[in-house]
């Protein structure tokens, strides 16, 4: 079986280490990433993934919040901008036109979760997400929220799929993409359908399978033995990823530069 389109990468032997050495040293030109997520009841990956995008060395990040979380955001956080909530605490379809000035002023946006389930969210998310055209990386709930209507993930260029292997599962039977993935199969297996959907779909997709995180794009796909699975689940390497992102047109390589 030809396998030329599949790179392995190790954290001492990274792939692309001219990303890494091209970081821009001044912030800027280091470029500005939105970071969109929280409710009520949680912003703690917000707040983590704020940190770790001026610890990368992003230019400058912002986070958008629903408003009832005034009173509560750490002092830490110090580029916070508030749009409207619903009465469960998630962001409204009222906050729509916050979040496209917000986008609109940023390189690249990071849904990073802790959305909550309200349905009106999700179609703003749904919305937001048909209009929005620069790099979206989209992880953790935020994936869920747009679940009913998966198409709009894959089918959209310049954006990056961070997800569990439970939440591949769910947005490839959701396009009826014509295999299925089980937890039991083996990695050679699902490289093999990664390569062939990213043909397909534009999108780019990050997923972990037995220790192993997977990468692919436009048919290319990378690996890399992976241990780490709560850095994926809290959000961090979805933030690393999106914040290289910001230093390559490539994401593929940005996504493995991030994890080297």
């Amino acid at each position: 079986m030809d396998t030329s389109y599949w790179q392995k990468q190790t954290a001492s032997k990274p792939l692309f280490p001219d990303i890494e050495w091209s970081k821009p040293e001044r912030r800027d030109q280091a470029g500005k990433l939105l970071i969109v997520g929280g409710n009520k009841l949680g912003f703690s990956a917000v707040a983590e993934s704020y940190q770790q995008t001026l610890e990368t060395g992003v230019g400058q990040a912002k986070v958008l919040v629903p408003d009832c979380l005034k009173g509560t955001i750490p002092s830490t956080l110090l580029d916070v901008l508030f749009a409207a909530c619903t009465p469960s605490g998630g962001l409204s379809k009222e906050s729509l036109p916050e979040l496209r000035a917000s986008s609109e002023w940023a390189d690249a946006t990071l849904l990073i979760g802790d959305a909550g389930r309200n349905a009106e969210t999700a179609l703003l998310y749904e919305e937001f997400i048909r209009t929005y055209t620069n790099p979206l990386t989209v992880t953790r709930d935020a994936i869920d929220l747009v679940k009913n209507n998966p198409s709009l993930l894959v089918d959209r260029p310049n954006t990056l799929l961070v997800m569990s292997f439970a939440q591949l599962q769910k947005v490839v039977a959701g396009v009826y993409y014509p295999k299925i993935l089980t937890f039991n199969m083996q990695l050679l297996q699902l490289v093999e359908i990664l390569h062939k959907f990213t043909i397909t779909y534009p999108c780019t997709i990050m997923t972990l399978h037995k220790e192993t995180l997977i990468l692919a794009h436009g048919g290319k796909v990378v690996s890399q033995e992976w241990k780490e699975s709560m850095a994926i689940w809290r959000g961090s390497v979805a933030t690393r990823a999106a914040c290289y992102w910001l230093w390559s047109d490539d994401p593929l390589k940005a996504s493995a530069a991030s994890i080297a």
